[in-house]
């Protein structure tokens, strides 16, 4: 079983630096509360559907099917995010 600091690196290091190309940015500079979306990263809804993408092939999870509001709070940030992945991987166990 992961561990949410292990869900989080994964997060940041193989989807959100590697994946989406982030030059400018580290892994390590990414703040686990940082909005990924507005005036946090930045991302845009291009860019989300690549994580969406990530999350699905890093984690083996589905994430079609969520309510918009759903998607909105679980992307928030790399700790919401890390949050729904790690209750979802605890119901596939």
């Amino acid at each position: 079983m992961m561990k949410i600091e292990e869900i989080k690196n994964i997060i940041k290091e193989k989807i959100l630096v590697e994946r989406l190309e982030l030059e400018d940015i580290s892994a390590e500079e990414i703040d686990d509360n940082e909005p990924l979306f507005g005036d946090g990263l930045g991302l845009d809804s291009v860019e989300a559907l690549d994580v969406i993408s990530g999350v699905e092939e890093e984690f083996q999870i589905k994430m079609q099917g969520l309510p918009e509001e759903e998607v909105q709070k679980t992307f928030s940030s790399v700790e919401t995010l890390a949050v729904y992945i790690n209750e979802r991987l605890m119901l596939n166990v």
